[in-house]
C-alpha cells in the first residue's frame, strides 16, 4: 500500500510539473524522459533489488537514478516495486505500435493513463528481455508448429497465479538462437509481482507458497514444445505426479534453481501464445 501512495504521488508530481513546463513546446526530450524516469524510480528500492549495481555503485542515489536510466531499463530492471517497464511494454501491443522502443513513453503512459486503467504493471525485480520481445505478432504470417491445452479450477486463489504466469509469456518473441527462461520471464513469485499464497509441492510433499500453480503454465507449455518437437535445454519433473496433464510432459521451476528454458532452434523468430480464463490454458508455439 505505501509504495502504490508513493507512485501517485508520483504520478501527482510529474503531472503537476508538465503543466508548468508545458507553455513553449521546446522543452529538452532529455530533460522530459528523465522526469519521467524519475517519477517511477525510488533509489532505496534499486539498491536492496540489485546487488550487483548496489555493489559497484554504492547508495549514493543520483548514481543509481543514472544506471536505471542509462542501463536498468534496458537490461529489464525494475526502478521500484510496483512498475517494470519493460514487463509494460511486453504485455501491450497497442502501446508498442506507439511508442516503440522509447521507454520513458511507457513511463508517462502508466502513470498518466494506465494506473486508472487498471494495466497490469508489471511488478517488481526483472524482466528478460529479449531483443525483440515485445515486437507486436504478425498473425498473417505465422506458422504454428506445436500446441497444447490443460485445465485448472477457476475462481480459487491458484487461478489467479495461473493466469498471471500466462498472460506474462503471452507475446513473447524469442529470435533465431536466442534463449527463453520461464522463470525471468513471469518475473520472481512475490506478492510484489501480483502472485498469492496456494498450494505446492516441496520435497515430494505438499505445501502452502506464493506463486502456486505458476508451474502448470511452464508444463503446459512444455508440453507444446514436445508436441513442437522444441527441445528444452533445463527441465524438471516434479516431485508429485500432476493431474493436469500427462506423465513425463511437466515441468518444474522454483526459485533461482530450476527452471523451463530452451533455444530458438530455427531460422525464424517464434512466438510464444498463451492464455488462461474459465479454467483453461492453452499454450501456442509458432514461427512468424
Amino acid at each position: 500500500m505505501k509504495r502504490r501512495q508513493w507512485l501517485l504521488k508520483a504520478c501527482c508530481g510529474l503531472l503537476c510539473a508538465a503543466a508548468v513546463t508545458a507553455g513553449p513546446l521546446r522543452a529538452d526530450a532529455a530533460v522530459s524522459d528523465r522526469s519521467a524516469y524519475r517519477a517511477v524510480f525510488d533509489a532505496n528500492y534499486y539498491y536492496s533489488a540489485n546487488p550487483d549495481v548496489a555493489a559497484a555503485i554504492g547508495t549514493n542515489p543520483e548514481a543509481l537514478f543514472n544506471h536505471f536510466v542509462t542501463f536498468g531499463v534496458r537490461e529489464g530492471r525494475s526502478g521500484n516495486g510496483v512498475f517494470n517497464p519493460q514487463a509494460y511494454r511486453q504485455y501491450y501491443p497497442d502501446l508498442q505500435a506507439a511508442f516503440g522502443n522509447n521507454m520513458a513513453a511507457y513511463c508517462r503512459h502508466y502513470l498518466t493513463y494506465g494506473i486508472a486503467e487498471g494495466r497490469n504493471a508489471g511488478g517488481g525485480g526483472r524482466v528478460s528481455v529479449p531483443d525483440t520481445a515485445a515486437t507486436p505478432a504478425n498473425t498473417a504470417n505465422q506458422q504454428q508448429l506445436g500446441s497444447y491445452t490443460t485445465h485448472y479450477i477457476a475462481g480459487v486463489p491458484r487461478a489467479r497465479n495461473v493466469e498471471l504466469a500466462a498472460q506474462r509469456i503471452n507475446g513473447v518473441v524469442v529470435q533465431p538462437g536466442q534463449g527463453f527462461s520461464f522463470s525471468r520471464t513471469i518475473l520472481p513469485r512475490t506478492s510484489a509481482n501480483g502472485y498469492v499464497q496456494a498450494p505446492i509441492f516441496v520435497s515430494g510433499k505438499t505445501g502452502v507458497g506464493i506463486g502456486g500453480g505458476v508451474c502448470q503454465v511452464s508444463s503446459t507449455l512444455y508440453a507444446a514444445m514436445v508436441s513442437a518437437g522444441l527441445p528444452a535445454t533445463e527441465r524438471h519433473p516434479h516431485s508429485l505426479p500432476v493431474d493436469y496433464l500427462p506423465q513425463g510432459l511437466d515441468a518444474t521451476i522454483a526459485g533461482n534453481y530450476l527452471d523451463l528454458k530452451f533455444n530458438n532452434i530455427y531460422s525464424q523468430p517464434l512466438l510464444i501464445q498463451a492464455s488462461a480464463s474459465g479454467g483453461t490454458v492453452t499454450v501456442t508455439l509458432s514461427l512468424q
